[in-house]
């Protein structure tokens, strides 16, 4: 059975996407640690981080630092974080969090965003993304 990730790639559940490219998705986490925390996606359905081959795993680095760039010049934060633990979703994906404090890297405090707040979000670290 696909992910839910794959299931995101595949546009069968709706996200707020904020960048792709041939290999790769990135979008809003629904859940976020703070707003504009992203989760960057192989298109590839890969269980482990260290179960993709030494391309994919350099290829996907490399995109969570573009995404990771647009979301330094969108939301204002002291730097953006970088966390793999991916329990939740078999399927590797890189969180990247705007940070302020400790505290938002804890995956305990969580922030609440409307569709609307979240739809702006996407669209500004979109236009930022290159």
């Amino acid at each position: 059975m696909a992910s839910l990730f794959s299931r995101i790639i595949t546009r069968e559940i709706p996200a707020f996407i904020v960048a792709e490219d041939t290999n790769h998705i990135a979008f809003l986490d629904i859940n976020p640690n703070a707003p504009g925390h992203t989760l960057c996606v192989p298109k590839q359905e890969v269980n482990k981080l260290f179960d993709l081959d030494d391309a994919a795993y350099t290829a996907l680095m490399q995109f969570s630092k573009r995404v990771a760039n647009a979301l330094r010049q969108t939301v204002p934060c002291k730097r953006i974080g970088l966390s793999v633990i991916g329990l939740e979703v078999p399927h590797v994906h890189v969180h990247l969090i705007p940070l302020n404090e400790m505290a938002d890297a804890s995956f305990q405090k969580k922030v609440e965003l409307s569709n609307t707040e979240m739809t702006a979000m996407a669209k500004k670290i979109t236009a930022a993304f290159q």
